[in-house]
């Protein structure tokens, strides 16, 4: 017979404060009517009435299903997903003009049986975002792209302000927690963007509390600032459900707030350190970022 893990309860450093139910029916009612996908809610994200509260987003394209089955995520797996759908990125962007978002995060589920890893789709996302908000800065969030290099620069072509690629963990719990990824190509990944397209900033971030130590930690960060990585995201990870990863620890704040000292240190532009910090969390702050250190 098959047992469940246990779901470890939330310390209260941990607690979300309950959203104003109509600012956040309103942002969900132009998602529903343009028919499009969010990360916020395909990955149970605990900041979801925060920051539709405050009418932001992160919209999830060619999904909601992901080729990939990592442990940690709450993203359904569909080993041959459907074929990309032509009109999604008029009605992101059309979502984007609604919301009349400053900033927006366009991130993807793994398309892995797709040459491009779905390059193309990001490209024509941001094309029609411009075109209907050209005010508006774009981040994209991609998957690793198989290492398809190619694929990368098609992407960067189209000039989205930030590019967030996550590294997620620590080595050594790689194979545990996403079996799928490398943790070399990833942060060759964030190398390759500097190189190619030096003026976008670049991003990424990972999970604590999955058994990794402080001096893991130190050293993915190290290893992120040794590829000129800008900005660094490090928050908490929620078991989204009994089938998935157990918690091995709820990181303290004071924890998270010694890490954030420390990528200071280091050299990043931003670190955005806490236990309910997300990749795509208060993203709308690069702005300022981009206005302190212009990248010209």
């Amino acid at each position: 017979m098959n047992t469940l893990k246990t779901v470890t309860p939330k310390p209260d450093w941990l607690r979300v404060k309950a959203p104003q139910i109509q600012r956040v029916g309103n942002v969900k009612d132009i998602l529903r009517d343009l028919n499009l996908n969010t990360v916020c809610e395909e990955a149970s994200c605990p900041n979801i009435g925060e920051c539709f509260n405050v009418g932001t987003a992160t919209f999830l394209i060619m999904g909601p299903a992901c080729t990939r089955a990592c442990p940690y995520c709450d993203i359904d797996f569909d080993k041959a997903p459907k074929a990309l759908d032509t009109t999604e990125p008029l009605r992101l962007a059309q979502a984007v003009k609604r919301l009349n978002l400053n900033h927006v995060v366009i991130t993807s589920v793994n398309r892995d049986d797709l040459p491009d890893g779905g390059a193309s789709q990001f490209v024509a996302c941001i094309e029609a975002t411009r075109q209907l908000s050209p005010h508006t800065t774009i981040e994209v969030l991609i998957p690793d792209l198989c290492g398809n290099w190619g694929a990368l620069e098609i992407i960067l072509q189209a000039q989205p302000e930030v590019l967030n690629h996550n590294t997620e963990t620590v080595p050594r719990l790689y194979r545990k927690v996403r079996p799928q990824g490398e943790y070399g190509r990833s942060l060759e990944l964030l190398k390759k963007t500097r190189e190619l397209s030096p003026k976008t900033y670049t991003k990424s971030g990972i999970m604590v509390g999955l058994g990794e130590t402080d001096t893991e930690v130190k050293q993915v960060m190290e290893d992120l600032r040794g590829v000129d990585c800008d900005i660094i995201t490090i928050g908490q990870y929620l078991q989204p459900s009994s089938h998935h990863l157990l918690v091995k620890e709820f990181v303290t704040p004071t924890q998270f707030n010694s890490w954030s000292e420390y990528g200071k240190k280091l050299g990043f532009l931003q670190v955005v350190s806490s236990p309910l910090t997300r990749s795509s969390y208060h993203a709308e702050e690069v702005r300022k970022l981009m206005e302190l250190y212009p990248r010209l």
